[in-house]
């Protein structure tokens, strides 16, 4: 690949240290309108748009609710969405991942741009944000939801939209950072230089594997010798 100019990160699970409460939030919003969905399957969705994850999830368990689908989307959705700014604003243990800061200042001094995209909304993106101390600083160039585009992952649409923000014209020199396999797609879409995932958050190394991204690392602090 060509030298790196742009590293685009995923949030909850990748840099933000995530203990399992998106997933939770998902069973719970669900199970506000007595409908189950197994945790292993919530995982499965996890990093897409979250409307999105709720549709697959709905298609996937409870079909006979399609000609009620869009209405039940949108009321799930608002569950989780508060559920998840409360989750944020409130969980005292709510903290960057390990080496997570100190690679965005190993970035920003070789000159390379740092951007976070997500599937969450902007409004669950801003409370993450306003409990880190990364909000208006100067570790993150850029920050973009899932809401804040036409479509979510696995379309490129985010870092494009990145990408234009920060002046990269060149996806060759542009680095995706993620947990999960829609990660990994987002990042080929795009046709990022370098896809890599990280087994911080809802994707073991194994099931990482099946998606074959270029390459798998345990921590971030393995990323610098990966950065050209």
């Amino acid at each position: 690949m060509s030298k790196t100019r742009l590293v685009v990160f995923d949030m909850a699970g990748t840099t933000v240290k995530d203990k399992g409460g998106v997933a939770q939030a998902f069973i719970n919003a669900f199970g506000q309108f007595n409908m189950e969905v197994p945790v292993e399957e919530v995982k499965k969705v996890m990093g897409y748009r979250k409307r999105d994850a709720i549709s697959m999830l709905l298609d996937k368990f409870y079909p006979e609710k399609a000609a009620d689908k869009q209405h039940l989307i949108e009321e799930i959705h608002e569950v989780f969405e508060n559920s998840m700014t409360d989750y944020y604003m409130s969980e005292k243990d709510l903290q960057p991942l390990p080496n997570a800061e100190n690679t965005f200042r190993w970035l920003h001094e070789r000159g390379v741009k740092v951007a976070l995209n997500t599937g969450f909304t902007k409004i669950i993106t801003d409370a993450i944000l306003y409990r880190l101390g990364w909000k208006d600083n100067k570790l993150i160039d850029v920050v973009i939801s899932s809401d804040e585009v036409e479509e979510g992952r696995p379309a490129p649409y985010m870092i494009n939209e990145v990408m234009k923000r920060v002046g990269v014209e060149d996806t060759s020199e542009v680095v995706k950072v993620g947990d999960t396999e829609v990660d990994v797609f987002e990042g080929r879409n795009a046709n990022c230089g370098l896809v890599i995932s990280v087994t911080t958050g809802a994707y073991s190394r194994q099931q990482l594997e099946q998606y074959h991204p270029d390459k798998i690392i345990d921590s971030l602090s393995e990323l610098p010798s990966l950065i050209q």
